[in-house]
């Protein structure tokens, strides 16, 4: 088995190189590549190290996969030239969700669209992601009719120097800005770029996304972005209407039956998801389970995740295990 890591020397890529380890790439040939000026450095993956390598080289070598993690621009430019060689692309970028001719995979809910025939799988986006595998289990039961999502996301989801400012505001030292206001004691209602609509770039996403993992473009979303100053995980507050009527203790059993999501609902004891929970967690956790009582057929959850791991690495290799399974 030959894996190549485009994008291995990023926050998400050294995420990658850890979930590959864990879950039973360690063994295979590894190639790691990124942009010229990383070409040469070294990364350690599975206890021995690698010399990063140009992604030309990295296609010149015919990987059986090629996981990317290097925005949307070489994904463009470089995700065709592997699949031209027959290598599979799992791609964590924008560039493709949005292609109807491409897959957008979450495994545990729509793993059954990729093909053989298909060269260039996309991972959705980590808020997406975190959201469907809540709701994945009750659109199946009840049909879901109308999305309501604020999100709480956290500004490792811009990448390392996004980390890097909030570190350095926090201990009192000038820092390089990812953003053009102060990340620290702050939140900004603000993820990706504005769009003409007045919506974002990353809010567009959660509309899109959501419909063609559930493969029902008639759900309505709603969605608010805000970047919070939090560095383990996204968190999201959804408000969910469906067409048929529901039960809550049949909401509880639908959500514990639901492979890769935990549910934290005991406000009792304050037992409820926070990032601090799951962080660097594969799982997502639900809870704040309640009734909307303001109208009928209507749910409201409290869901958060790891955007690194589930939110990003861990749903790449996961599409990468289903691809080694079923097709190589």
């Amino acid at each position: 088995m030959k894996i190549a890591l485009v994008g291995a020397t990023g926050l998400v890529g050294g995420v990658m190189r850890k979930v590959l380890e864990e879950r039973g790439f360690g063994d295979c040939e590894f190639i790691p590549a990124a942009s010229a000026k990383s070409v040469g450095k070294k990364v350690t993956f599975s206890g021995k190290e690698y010399n990063i390598v140009s992604v030309e080289d990295a296609i010149a070598a015919v990987p059986d996969i090629a996981i990317f993690s290097a925005g949307s621009g070489p994904s463009l430019q470089y995700a065709p030239l592997f699949a031209k060689n027959g290598t599979v692309v799992v791609d964590n970028s924008s560039a493709w969700r949005s292609d109807p001719n491409i897959p957008l995979v979450v495994p545990e809910i729509n793993g059954d669209v990729i093909a053989s025939s298909d060269k260039i799988i996309a991972n959705p986006n980590c808020s997406t992601i975190q959201m469907v595998m809540a709701l994945a289990p009750l659109h199946k039961r009840y049909k879901i009719k109308r999305i309501v999502v604020s999100t709480y996301q956290s500004i490792s989801g811009t990448g390392m120097k996004a980390v890097n400012q909030l570190m350095k505001e926090r201990a009192g030292e000038p820092c390089e800005k990812a953003y053009p206001y102060q990340i620290d004691m702050n939140l900004f209602p603000h993820g990706g770029t504005f769009e003409e609509n007045g919506y974002t770039t990353e809010e567009t996403k959660l509309v899109n996304e959501t419909r063609k993992i559930l493969r029902d473009p008639s759900i309505q979303v709603s969605a608010t972005v805000v970047r919070v100053p939090v560095t383990g995980g996204h968190s999201e507050a959804v408000n969910v209407e469906f067409h048929e009527e529901f039960e809550m203790a049949d909401i509880y059993h639908l959500l514990n039956d639901m492979p890769g999501v935990v549910v934290q609902d005991d406000p009792a004891n304050n037992l409820y998801p926070m990032p601090l929970f799951a962080h660097e967690k594969d799982e997502v956790f639900v809870g704040r389970i309640r009734r909307d009582l303001t109208q009928p057929k209507t749910l409201n959850l409290w869901v958060v995740g790891d955007n690194l791991r589930k939110g990003a690495a861990t749903n790449a290799v996961q599409i990468a295990q289903l691809v080694q399974e079923k097709f190589l």
